[in-house]
């Protein structure tokens, strides 16, 4: 066992605070990881707040992990030291079920083992990337190519995959018209890669506000949702909507948005139920669909997808005490697009 340096909330609700937590020794598949930036996600402060239902404390969150390989166990070969590395949401799954052989770790039928906020397979409380280091089976290590830096990579590991998997799976690219429903951390990150991709791409956002930095990001055009204009002027234009809003939608208004045969891809969780007047889905065989994160071998994928297009989240680097303020501002859209904290400050 080594003993680390992390922020933990101590109970529900509670400001985080610098504590040591204990992580395992390294064991024969096992790499140790310096951590040098910890990206906040916004599910960071719905787990702290156990918006998402009961959790457990004390918690270290973080899952947007990038840093250096400083240790590894005799039967590593996927890393060595010295080799830039990354951990996103899931540190273990069963590797037996059919998700697991299919790719798709995130839906291990006994349970994926989150990164924080969670038990390991011996029942012992996982702690995440808001500390100085952090010991992750080979497997569930992801390289980061060396033309990425690693505080703009860090968000890659939940933003940019939870961005890339559903328009990938919904072949956004050339000849097709993607909406990007949400301008902060995982909107810009959905703009950046939809662009990338090659389809013609819109941001509809509450308000004109980021229309600058959406344009130079890689949107084509930028609504502003507040608008009943725009819903009449966008009707059935669209093959994809991406949304990444955390909040209950008027899903007949957006559908109203898309072509027939289009998609609706919520990766925005709300806290509180939604309905649907299922006549909007039916008029025009359209769908809604859900998608959560991404497998390993996908997330590798965005990762070099991005090293080759020169995609990085835009971000804002923190020290560790600015925790509790970075949290306020992300609940207040305050936050140009992620927070990245240095945990050198830790």
């Amino acid at each position: 066992m080594s003993t680390v340096a992390a922020y933990a909330a101590p109970a529900a609700k509670a400001p985080l605070e610098r504590t040591t937590i204990e992580r395992r020794p390294v064991g024969e598949f096992d790499v140790l990881i310096d951590i040098k930036y910890a990206g906040i996600c916004h599910s960071d402060i719905h787990q702290v707040q156990e918006g998402w239902g009961e959790a457990i404390f004390p918690m270290v969150p973080g899952h947007e992990i990038a840093g250096v390989v400083a240790e590894v166990g005799p039967g590593v070969t996927r890393h060595a030291v010295g080799d830039r590395v990354g951990v996103g949401c899931f540190v273990d799954s069963c590797r037996e079920c059919g998700p697991c052989r299919a790719g798709t770790e995130q839906f291990c039928e006994r349970g994926m083992t989150p990164t924080y906020n969670g038990l390991d397979r011996e029942g012992n409380p996982t702690y995440g990337g808001y500390s100085t280091a952090v010991v992750v089976d080979e497997n569930y290590t992801l390289r980061i190519p060396d033309s990425l830096p690693l505080d703009t990579a860090a968000p890659l590991l939940c933003a940019g995959i939870t961005s890339y998997s559903p328009l990938r799976r919904w072949k956004a690219g050339p000849g097709t018209k993607v909406a990007v429903l949400g301008m902060g951390g995982l909107g810009h990150m959905g703009v950046k890669l939809a662009h990338a991709m090659g389809a013609e791409v819109t941001v509809l956002s509450q308000s004109l506000r980021k229309r600058e930095d959406g344009l130079r990001l890689g949107a084509d055009h930028y609504y502003a949702t507040n608008d009943p204009a725009t819903f009449e002027e966008l009707a059935g234009t669209f093959d994809v909507i991406l949304s990444t809003v955390s909040a209950p939608l008027d899903f007949g208004a957006y559908l109203g948005l898309l072509r027939p045969e289009g998609v609706l891809a919520n990766v925005g969780a709300p806290e509180d139920p939604v309905s649907i007047n299922l006549f909007s889905l039916i008029g025009g065989n359209k769908a809604i669909v859900g998608s959560m994160i991404g497998g390993i071998a996908e997330t590798q994928e965005m990762l070099d997808f991005c090293a080759e297009h020169g995609i990085g989240s835009e971000i804002e680097v923190i020290s560790a005490a600015e925790i509790g303020t970075a949290y306020e501002r992300v609940v207040a859209s305050d936050v140009r697009y992620r927070f990245v904290i240095d945990t050198a400050t830790i």
